[in-house]
């Protein structure tokens, strides 16, 4: 939790948080807002938007073929090491829809001159544009189409339009700096990975990367230069080397959004949560619930409502909550209820 932001020292800004972290999963928009903002100093969920919409971080699709916050800095070389795999294990899916290369190249070419001159334009927008082309975006061919242009470097995400997200071309929104080669990206990501995700095994690191375990041992070896080795219960687990940031002190309590990197960024969760209750927050197909937090061990999970200018937050425990743990979630919930910029309600 330290190492990741979450207690202890946190970042000043979000490109800070975005960068420390590597990448931040993101394809439940709120609940990233909240990832980004609770390892901050001080945010609220327009400090996020407000980095989005000045290019300080970005929204696409970098690793495992899932959206993710990375930092402006990072988007090209990431989607350059990253992309190739998730891409090629969608071969058959593409085949199924009737998506070939000619489809790709006839939509590259439709929407690059819709976005050009720094249009903004939401999804529904971009497929009538490939529909009034014949290119038919039914059933799945049209996110499919999105996501395959997105990680070839041609879109991402730009700032919403009241509540829905628009598409830019990247190479407008963000101009291209200079490059890494593979082993440098490679050494970079190792590092990334295991100063903020630490301790954390080869396995852990190949799952959050989406690299081959071949490819997640080389970068290790480029990048394990200022890293340590930890063995617990047997098993090998890197961490960033030197002293630890400070902590703080007193029961600690976290709301943690869903698909947040604590549980998301690892493949090796039962050092956190207890194995019998992971199908309480994963009831199939990834869906990791928000959880309560405490001293560091998932304890329950917990849902939001709004209403006009309050939030309503419901915890669900998965047993006795103990000793100062209500009041501890109390105090997590009033930090939540704050970055909304709401008052907070129980129920």
């Amino acid at each position: 939790m330290n190492h990741q932001l979450i207690v202890g020292q946190k970042a000043a800004t979000a490109g800070a948080a975005v960068a420390h972290m590597g990448m931040v999963q993101a394809q439940d928009y709120l609940a990233a807002l909240w990832a980004v903002g609770l390892r901050m100093e001080q945010a609220s969920e327009e400090t996020i938007e407000t980095a989005l919409a000045e290019r300080r971080i970005v929204r696409t699709w970098p690793a495992r073929g899932t959206l993710h916050f990375v930092a402006a800095e990072d988007v090209y070389w990431m989607l350059g090491l990253l992309t190739e795999r998730p891409v090629n294990g969608r071969q058959g899916r593409f085949r199924q829809l009737e998506l070939d290369e000619a489809v790709f190249k006839k939509s590259r070419a439709v929407l690059r001159r819709a976005l050009a001159g720094g249009q903004r334009l939401q999804r529904a927008d971009l497929f009538k544009l490939l529909e009034a082309e014949r290119i038919s975006t039914r059933g799945q061919r049209g996110i499919h189409i999105l996501w395959k242009l997105a990680q070839e470097g041609l879109l991402c995400f730009g700032p919403r339009q009241g509540k829905q997200p628009t598409f830019v071309l990247l190479e407008e929104w963000i101009p291209q700096g200079g490059g890494k080669t593979r082993q440098a990206g490679l050494a970079e990501l190792a590092q990334r990975y295991f100063n903020s995700h630490g301790p954390a095994t080869l396995e852990d690191f190949s799952w959050w990367s989406g690299l081959t375990k071949n490819e997640a041992r080389l970068a290790l070896e480029l990048g394990g230069g200022r890293l340590a080795v930890e063995t617990w219960q047997g098993v090998k687990r890197w961490v960033a080397a030197g002293p630890d940031r400070p902590a703080g002190s007193g029961r600690s309590a976290q709301l943690l959004p869903a698909f947040d990197e604590y549980l998301v960024g690892y493949q090796d969760r039962d050092a956190v949560l207890d194995p019998r209750r992971v199908w309480q927050i994963n009831a199939g197909g990834g869906l990791l619930s928000p959880v309560i937090v405490i001293d560091g061990q998932v304890c329950g999970t917990w849902k939001r409502s709004l209403k006009k200018d309050k939030v309503i937050v419901q915890p669900n425990w998965f047993g006795p909550a103990g000793a100062g743990a209500s009041d501890a979630f109390e105090a997590a919930a009033g930090r939540y209820a704050r970055f909304l910029k709401r008052d907070l309600v129980f129920e």
